[in-house]
């Protein structure tokens, strides 16, 4: 039996780098530091950069982003709040349409789904982990509550035993490359689902998956 395991930011929820963009154009005092988001922004990020090269880790990359962020805005805020503000803007959908598309044909087919993440609670709290979008999984795994992030391999073999399934009968996507490698060294089949074009990655999950093409 196949099975689907998704990470969440950027994966299921869009990604910090595009609600910057968001934010940005609401709070003109926060542009000049919103128009460095990754690779979806006009102006170079060297902190992406850095992250990229394995200098920095992720959450100290969103640790600077909330820092300046904070700072433009005039709010020494923690990173629940930042990323409230960046998650909570009025009118924004928050999941990818091709995500939740791509969960419920793979549970109407049969296909277990999990999420492995690691900063849901860390990074969102309490509330967004209760998002209704997580009923539609069969299993959760939260680094933020484990203690053991991607891509140490432990973290893929706790979500392999909670889905019961071999790790290469597994589709896994992920947006960080170092998440995606590490999936592939546990045996899972990755899928690195890129900022610039996020639907290729599901369009491959449901080939690998052999469901039927999206609409």
């Amino acid at each position: 039996m196949n099975a689907l395991l998704l990470d969440v930011g950027g994966v299921i929820f869009r990604s910090g780098s595009e609600m910057l963009e968001v934010l940005g154009a609401r709070e003109p005092a926060a542009r000049a530091v919103t128009a460095r988001r990754g690779p979806l922004g006009p102006e170079p990020d060297p902190d992406w950069a850095a992250m990229l090269r394995e200098e920095i880790t992720e959450r100290e990359y969103w640790a600077r982003r909330c820092a300046e962020v904070g700072g433009a805005l005039g709010r020494d805020w923690s990173m629940h709040e930042f990323m409230h503000a960046l998650y909570d803007l009025s009118g924004e959908e928050l999941i990818r349409p091709g995500a939740a598309a791509l969960i419920a044909d793979a549970r109407s087919d049969g296909v277990p789904v999990g999420v492995l993440t690691n900063d849901l609670k860390a990074f969102h709290g309490a509330a967004m982990a209760s998002h209704s979008v997580f009923e539609q999984v069969d299993v959760l795994v939260d680094a933020s509550v484990t203690g053991i992030l991607k891509p140490d391999p432990r973290a893929y073999a706790l979500a392999i035993a909670k889905l019961g399934v071999p790790p290469q009968d597994i589709v896994f996507v992920d947006d960080m490359p170092w998440n995606a490698a590490g999936a592939r060294r546990a045996g899972l089949r990755a899928i690195q689902l890129d900022l610039l074009d996020p639907d290729l990655a599901f369009l491959t999950a449901r080939a690998a998956l052999g469901l039927k093409m999206a609409a």
